[in-house]
């Protein structure tokens, strides 16, 4: 029986389930990519707040719990000097290609949930060492050099009755207050800022 790993870009998951306006069930997840094969493992690679919150805490314990490998790094945060502007971020694709890398002899074919193209390369190198690339993800948010890099793509809005957590909103559908697209200028009455 062919063997599977599973590899998820946990920002990339998010991002992909508030551009399709519905959330993933992690344990579907799990199952549904379970049946493609033996389960070698399945990672999880995602940003946490420091300290930590209760919320997060309890994500990555339910992750854990189900099967998951968690890889975390803490969020940082970055001040532009030109506007000021806060911004959080952390960058985990080291993380995800080491595993991808580190782990080939314990598995026969990867699957990757991201869209970033950041990847082409590492799946790139797993197809030339004879190991199968399956990506997922959503087309608007896939590179084309990432989705022709790998054997096979799996559109997540194809498998949604599968792997979707119903009647779970995400927390930008809780919100209601709404952010125009534009902030009117205070120099003129009539003029945009884009």
């Amino acid at each position: 029986m062919e063997r599977v790993a599973l590899f998820i870009d946990g920002a990339n998951v998010y991002a992909a389930a508030k551009r399709l306006g519905w959330n993933f069930d992690h344990r579907k997840i799990l199952e549904y990519f379970a049946e493609k094969g033996r389960l070698y493992n399945a990672f999880y690679y995602t940003a946490v707040p420091y300290p930590m919150d209760d919320k997060q805490k309890r994500f990555i314990d339910a992750l854990t719990y189900m099967g998951y490998t968690v890889r975390t790094k803490p969020l940082r945060e970055i001040t532009d000097s030109e506007t000021g502007e806060t911004h959080r971020r952390a960058n985990l694709d080291i993380e995800i290609v080491t595993d991808l890398l580190a782990t080939t002899d314990l598995y026969d074919t990867a699957i990757l949930l991201t869209g970033d193209g950041d990847f082409e390369r590492p799946c790139e190198v797993l197809r030339f060492k004879g190991k199968r690339v399956i990506v997922a993800s959503i087309p608007e948010m896939t590179s084309y050099e990432l989705r022709n890099a790998a054997d096979e793509y799996i559109d997540l809005k194809d498998i949604r009755t599968s792997v979707e957590r119903p009647g779970y909103r995400l927390p930008s559908e809780m919100r209601t207050e709404t952010k125009p697209y534009y902030m009117p200028s205070s120099d003129s009455d009539d003029s945009e800022e884009f």
